[in-house]
């Protein structure tokens, strides 16, 4: 959870409601201060709300708890609320209840502030929701897509060159050049980089060192510190370690 995002949206919902109290009487610094009283109770039910009933119970559609635990969580808001009303009755009006302000003993106003701000942040996390798995569909897209690609093509020579991706057995970087090698014993030489290679190659291509990438298809044997393929011996990097041991362990499909 990113913090920034919730300050902001806090600071918002302060400095709104301040407003929105203060216009009735004018004093907006008493308008501030029971803003902050309310503020906990406003926190503590939008977060047991958004992060608390919502995932447990709505997402997985186990409404009748859901229901409950929302019947509850109203009871108990209500009760915090009536807390607050005491507390500024005593704090802010030294227990004379016509001092407070008129919007702040309106127990219904209250409520239906308090669960507007609740949903206000509902609806900005289910937009979240819907981006975060937008972008996870688009990945997976896009992996399938890269899936089921057949060939690479890329310059060499001042010429595109079409290369079949079951012929690449493993791809070099050297300097300011990558060396493709192919399972001919031809090897390629192109000017792209090998980080930009790997973006465009399906899942079948693994990078185990900052100057290998290597076609899984061609491994004949691996341990935790290099792979073997078309009879070299190429080694792997300790920040690639975890990856490839993950990949090329894992079942085949």
């Amino acid at each position: 959870m990113r913090i920034a995002p919730h300050v902001i949206f806090w600071t918002l919902v302060t400095f709104f409601l301040t407003i929105a109290f203060g216009q009735s009487n004018g004093r907006y610094i008493e308008a501030f201060y029971f803003v902050a009283l309310l503020l906990p109770v406003a926190l503590a039910t939008s977060y047991l709300f958004n992060y608390f009933l919502v995932p447990r119970y709505l997402l997985p559609r186990n409404y009748w708890k859901f229901g409950l635990y929302l019947l509850y969580l109203i009871i108990l808001s209500l009760y915090l609320e009536l807390v607050v009303l005491i507390v500024a009755l005593i704090i802010l009006a030294n227990y004379h209840f016509t001092a407070l302000n008129p919007a702040s003993t309106n127990v219904v106003l209250l409520t239906i502030t308090l669960y507007c701000i609740v949903f206000a942040q509902a609806f900005i996390l289910l937009i979240r929701r819907y981006r975060q798995q937008q972008a996870t569909l688009d990945s997976l897209h896009e992996e399938q897509q890269k899936n089921q690609q057949q060939t690479l093509v890329v310059w060499s020579d001042r010429k595109q060159v079409l290369l079949t991706l079951t012929a690449i057995v493993y791809i070099e970087s050297l300097a300011d050049y990558v060396k493709i090698h192919l399972n001919s014993g031809n090897t390629v030489i192109t000017r792209e980089k090998i980080s930009k290679l790997a973006e465009q190659l399906p899942t079948q291509f693994l990078r185990i060192h900052r100057s290998y990438l290597v076609n899984t298809d061609h491994v004949a044997a691996f341990d935790r510190e290099s792979v073997k393929i078309a009879e070299q011996n190429l080694p792997i990097s300790r920040t690639y370690k975890a990856q490839v041991m993950a990949a090329l362990t894992a079942p085949s499909e």
